[in-house]
């Protein structure tokens, strides 16, 4: 139901020539234990992308890349030896 609606695909529910809106969410983390910090960050995300997309832009939450690579690849490498 929610695919043949297109919920997941940038730009449901924008109007015609709407300006855009992304924001990008950086992958979990790898370094350490999720706190409250975490939850806030995505709780005010998601209210700023449903703001955004209510108003009519062209909206995407898109996955990101990861912003912390030195340290997760310090963490993996710890692990590996």
């Amino acid at each position: 139901m929610w695919e043949e609606a297109d919920a997941f695909r940038a730009g449901a529910g924008a109007e015609e020539g709407a300006e855009a809106f992304t924001i990008v969410i950086p992958p979990p983390n790898v370094t350490g234990s999720l706190h409250m910090g975490h939850a806030l960050n995505n709780t005010l995300q998601d209210i700023l992308v449903r703001f955004e997309r209510m108003r009519g832009k062209n909206v995407l939450w898109q996955p990101g890349m990861d912003h912390a690579g030195i340290a997760t690849q310090m963490v993996v490498e710890r692990q590996l030896m």
